[in-house]
């Protein structure tokens, strides 16, 4: 399917979506939200799929966050409902049955953090920006900022972030985990997609069982958390990746993962 504010790209088994409003600085509107609702589920239904990769399209923006020319024009209930649309789009992304890697290669504020914020991880270039500056227009995030944030780096340095409006550098931000790793703006993608291939040789079945574990483990008390890691590894031994897995390492050779889900 062809998308007008997207690019959407398939490298093997690794998907890529690249924000395409250039003109915009990749900013988010109600059609950009709707392309990527239908794009994350194309790219759910398609078992071939093992990674996906979010990156922005130029060199100078990921998603530079809402669009306020039409955000600016919006009543109480045009604005729910865009959150509503917003959540819902990225909200897909955590939903995912696969990882997803957030390739920040710029600004990526209010919306663009809120969109980083529901991948699995964040790789940054050196010259990309966070923030919910949000407040400085008299509003506050819509798109989960004020809850994602919070569970990745802490409650009081994301109410700083969130209260103040203030923007990172992408050096800050690894510092205080919200990337996990900083690149040369030219080697972001290389590094990224590095990791991504790493990711897709693993088996099918355990890639999905550690990130439904990880995400359901993170809102329960600990041992609730172990017993969803408990079912999670007893059916992970019904995969055809396991025993390949467990036959490999005996035999001395690297695993080659070709099971299916079903």
């Amino acid at each position: 399917m062809e998308y007008e504010n997207l690019i959407f790209e398939l490298n093997t088994n690794i998907g890529i979506i690249k924000f395409n409003r250039p003109e915009a600085l990749n900013a988010l509107n109600m059609d950009l939200l709707k392309e990527l609702s239908l794009v994350l589920d194309e790219i759910a239904e398609n078992e071939d799929i093992k990674v996906l990769i979010l990156t922005g399209e130029g060199d100078k923006s990921f998603v530079a966050g809402a669009d306020i020319s039409e955000l600016a024009a919006f009543n109480a209930l045009e604005a729910k409902n865009f959150s509503q649309s917003g959540h819902m789009a990225i909200g897909k992304i955590e939903q995912l049955p696969i990882p997803a890697i957030a390739a920040v290669n710029g600004f990526a504020l209010g919306g663009g953090t809120e969109v980083a914020l529901a991948c699995d991880f964040i790789y940054a270039s050196k010259n990309a920006k966070f923030g919910l500056p949000e407040i400085t227009l008299g509003l506050v995030p819509g798109f989960g900022g004020t809850q994602r944030l919070p569970r990745l780096i802490g409650v009081n340095l994301a109410r700083e972030m969130i209260f103040t409006g203030k923007i990172i550098y992408a050096e800050e931000a690894e510092k205080i985990g919200l990337v996990n790793r900083v690149f040369e703006r030219e080697d972001l993608m290389k590094e990224t997609l590095k990791t991504a291939e790493a990711i897709a040789e693993k088996g099918k079945v355990s890639l999905r069982a550690a990130k439904q574990t990880v995400f359901s483990g993170m809102d329960v008390d600990l041992n609730t958390g172990c017993k969803i890691e408990m079912n999670a590894f007893g059916l992970c031994m019904a995969s055809e990746d396991a025993r390949e897995g467990t036959t490999a390492f005996l035999e001395k050779r690297k695993a080659k993962f070709t099971g299916k889900l079903v």
